[in-house]
């Protein structure tokens, strides 16, 4: 079959292609906005990919139109697709229906941590000689790829019955206004928490929570929901129906506890009884937690928890998490996805305890692009001065127009920091008073969910 994908450059829909491609299918697609690590992933791949949406594609004769969530009503080839009632499915239904139906299928499901806690549950499976498939929305170090059907196992390739999918609550395509995870149906289904995110399309957390009491309901009663016990939006999740088995991590009453030491390493216990011992080099109480969650998953497919512990100490982190671009001059430039003001705060609290841990006495510097559909309509921008309070200095940048432009005043919102924060909607304004500052010793942050310009390299640059 051939398919071409519509938005073939997204996460998801990068992912999507991988994943048809491998099972035999020819695959073509298309999209407006391309950046790393999706856009030289398909290259890598040897994916043709057309830019942008015209309605001409249709010369390709495609046996059916993949469609992504990105491409809306008056796309001129989707347009073009529903005015020749050619045949299309949606992204999250065509992985449900053609990859997933014969799977035990481990989803994660969260407001944050959902790439980074699928891919230590991918990694943990992959060493431990599972095998599993995957997709998962960036592209975990372990494996260079942020899909694949299965794993070679014995020298040969797998076929494996596990597969790991990152369970988005974001919605399925402008004709299902349902959430990508309810097409998963998932025998084991982490979540992590559940927080107010994608202003653009949920009214309310209560919105958000119905959403995932549908997931829920997906579960079959063989299976089983690994949760966070910490968070009351998930309680009341469950309260409105749960049908599987349960067990929860991270909160009193928990059967999932860890205990954490300064250097990041933390003991694991199971009902009480302590398990082992994680040491790597990864940061922060979320990423703690998000381990606990994929232990406590692998378990539910038969890893013990020391299996899983030992494979932990292994984990490589995925690219544009807390991922080091360079360093120059003795300033180091990190990358990381946060674009979320909770993500954004733990993200740093983590930088500065590795930090203190080292006993390293330089700043944090802050490059923050606000660039979520929730950050630019500005639903939680309320909160995000209090989530900047780790770094010494922040330099934030808003577009004033174009399609990335905010919705309100960044200046006026981070006017708490006093004058330890600068808001710029000149890029190469904000590189150039960032390079100015930057001395040896000083860590410089960047937080956005797009290529923010290529900042990172600029910056480098700018410092060289």
């Amino acid at each position: 079959m051939h398919i071409h994908i519509l938005g073939i450059c997204g996460t998801f829909m990068g992912g999507l292609a991988v994943l048809a491609q491998q099972a035999g299918h020819k695959v073509t697609g298309c999209d407006a906005n391309v950046y790393p690590p999706m856009s030289t992933q398909l290259e890598a791949q040897g994916i043709a990919l057309i830019s942008g949406f015209g309605a001409e594609q249709l010369d390709l004769q495609p046996d059916l139109f993949v469609i992504g969530n990105v491409v809306t009503r008056g796309n001129p080839l989707m347009e073009a697709i529903l005015n020749r009632g050619l045949p299309y499915v949606s992204g999250p239904q065509w992985i449900g229906e053609h990859i997933l139906h014969d799977k035990w299928v481990l989803a994660v499901a969260g407001t944050h941590g959902k790439t980074t806690t699928s891919s230590m549950l991918a990694w943990i499976l992959e060493d431990c000689g599972y095998a599993p498939g995957f997709l998962i929305g960036g592209v975990p170090q372990n494996f260079g790829i942020s899909a694949r059907l299965s794993g070679v196992k014995d020298g040969k390739n797998a076929e494996s019955p596990f597969f790991v999918i990152e369970a988005d609550e974001y919605d399925t395509a402008f004709f299902d206004k349902r959430s990508k995870f309810v097409h998963y149906r998932a025998k084991t289904t982490i979540l992590n928490n559940l927080e107010y995110d994608h202003a653009d399309i949920f009214p309310d957390l209560a919105a958000i929570e119905t959403q995932f009491h549908h997931l829920v309901r997906t579960v079959p009663g063989i299976g089983r929901l690994i949760v966070n016990r910490q968070e009351a939006t998930l309680q009341r999740v469950l309260a409105r129906g749960c049908w599987s088995e349960s067990e929860f991590f991270n909160g009193d009453g928990a059967e999932w506890q860890l205990k954490a030491d300064d250097d990041g390493s933390f003991e694991v216990y199971f009902k009480g009884e302590p398990q082992g011992r994680v040491e790597w080099k990864l940061t922060g109480a979320h990423n703690r937690n998000n381990a606990l969650a994929a232990i406590a998953a692998a378990r539910h497919v038969g890893v013990t928890p020391v299996h899983a512990i030992a494979a932990l100490s292994r984990f490589e982190n995925v690219k544009r998490r807390m991922e080091v671009r360079g360093c120059v001059k003795g300033v180091t430039v990190l990358d990381d996805f946060a674009h979320h003001p909770t993500a954004i705060s733990t993200t740093l609290a983590g930088l500065r305890q590795q930090m203190r841990a080292k006993n390293e006495a330089g700043r944090i510097l802050a490059v923050l692009e606000p660039r979520s559909n929730t950050m630019k309509l500005g639903a939680v921008k309320q909160a995000l001065p209090g989530s900047l309070v780790e770094a010494d200095l922040v330099f934030a940048y808003g577009a004033k127009s174009g399609k990335d432009a905010l919705g309100w005043n960044l200046a006026e919102t981070l006017a708490p920091l006093g004058d330890s924060a600068q808001s710029f909607d000149d890029l190469s304004a904000l590189v150039a008073a960032v390079c100015a500052t930057a001395e040896s010793g000083d860590q410089v942050l960047v937080m956005s969910n797009g290529g923010f310009g290529g900042v990172h390299q600029k910056i480098l640059d700018g410092l060289a």
